[in-house]
């Protein structure tokens, strides 16, 4: 029997734009599973977003609970929550956000350090894994603005697991990339993926979202369907297009 590492109960999302309510998330049950490489799809407006920043406790719902673990983090005060995703989740955007007046190497040891106080742990874990996602060490010394968009994007994943998250949430993390760079994140995600890292991503773009075991739909605030894909291989592709693509056409993406 799979763990459940996060469920919602009942979640709703609602913002006041010009004095109206805009009903985001509309009571919303969901459990994600251990393990699970989670892709969030839905037409711009769905609500796949807001969905993704309240289940990673970068937003608060307006009603109902989100459960990391046994923690119900949709009722902590900001103090706590924040060491509740440090502890707990990374994260990875489609703008990098490194900070530029570091090198590579300072920009993931900020990160690890603010979990981990032994520096040589962290220096050494922080190495090998710039060195797992394709980095080579005579790029360490770079600053942001010296590497190609793939190249700062493995980096904030190097960034996002430097301290063990329980869950990687990605928004769109291949969006700004050309398809060279962005085949070498995602075979990133999928190798982490296969080591055991739980993830949930939200995409647009079905090669993307191929590399996902389950597929959730969204639609004007619920999950209006569902496909589960298995574990990601390659040699697979043409029958996952196809099956991914059907079940896109009878969600009306």
């Amino acid at each position: 029997m799979k763990e459940i590492i996060l469920r919602t109960n009942k979640l709703c999302k609602s913002f006041s734009i010009g004095g109206v309510q805009q009903h985001v998330l509309k009571n919303l049950d969901l459990e994600i599973n251990k393990g699970d490489f989670t892709i969030i799809m839905g037409s711009s407006g769905s609500g796949k977003s807001t969905l993704l920043y309240v289940l990673s406790g970068m937003d608060i719902p307006t009603v109902g609970d989100v459960y990391l673990g046994e923690e119900n983090i949709a009722k902590l005060n900001n103090d706590k929550l924040a060491l509740i995703r440090r502890a707990n989740c990374g994260f990875v955007f489609q703008s990098i956000y490194l900070l530029d007046n570091m090198n590579i190497l300072d920009n993931v040891l900020t990160s690890g350090l603010l979990a981990n106080r032994d520096k040589k742990e962290v220096f050494l874990k922080a190495q090998n894994l710039l060195l797992s996602v394709g980095l080579k060490e005579q790029d360490f010394m770079k600053f942001p603005n010296q590497l190609s968009g793939g190249e700062k994007q493995r980096v904030a994943i190097v960034r996002a697991i430097i301290n063990n998250p329980m869950l990687l949430f990605a928004d769109e993390p291949t969006g700004a990339l050309n398809s060279t760079s962005s085949t070498q994140v995602l075979n990133n995600f999928t190798r982490l993926n296969e080591e055991g890292q739980s993830i949930i991503m939200v995409t647009h773009d079905i090669k993307t979202a191929l590399r996902g075991n389950r597929i959730l739909y969204v639609k004007d605030g619920t999950i209006c369907g569902e496909i589960d894909l298995k574990p990601y291989k390659e040699e697979e592709n043409t029958l996952r297009l196809q099956k991914l693509q059907q079940f896109l056409g009878e969600m009306g993406w």
